[in-house]
């Protein structure tokens, strides 16, 4: 016993790494350069793409068409993930993958309100861009694990 009260903190920093590398194996995994780079480039689009989106639905319910209102804020709130989203993986933030999350979950919102109006070709353009976007941010989120 003796051995262990005059070692505390040798055996508990010797522990705590033991337990760290059982448990959380991929805690510290990074995305490669790659995926950092592709996912810049998809955000990015994707941003265009519901900067389009939002004008084009501004634009209707300025016209009365009221049911354009929830798109509008969806693309509007897409647009701005997916531009913050863009500019953290362009430079390799430590805090990409977070955003990524967000941007996913608001191009799917997004995307699914889009798919709503398939006939109006920018709502459909927004829709297929929030869907490869999403998908390119669960591949960021999946290289981080």
């Amino acid at each position: 016993m003796n051995r262990f009260v005059r070692y505390p903190r040798a055996l508990m920093a010797g522990l705590l790494m033991v337990l760290i590398l059982t448990i959380a194996p991929g805690a510290f995994a990074r995305p490669d350069a790659a995926m950092f780079a592709k996912c810049a480039k998809a955000c990015s689009a994707c941003m265009e793409a519901c900067k389009a989106c939002n004008t084009h639905c501004e634009g209707m319910v300025k016209s009365g068409m009221k049911e354009h209102q929830k798109s509008v804020m969806l693309s509007a709130d897409c647009r701005d993930l997916c531009d913050t989203a863009a500019k953290l993986c362009a430079r390799k933030g430590p805090m990409s993958v977070t955003a990524c999350r967000a941007c996913m979950e608001a191009c799917d919102a997004c995307g699914a309100e889009c798919r709503k109006s398939p006939k109006m070709k920018v709502m459909a353009d927004c829709a297929k861009s929030c869907a490869a976007c999403s998908s390119v941010c669960k591949e960021m989120i999946a290289a981080s694990k």
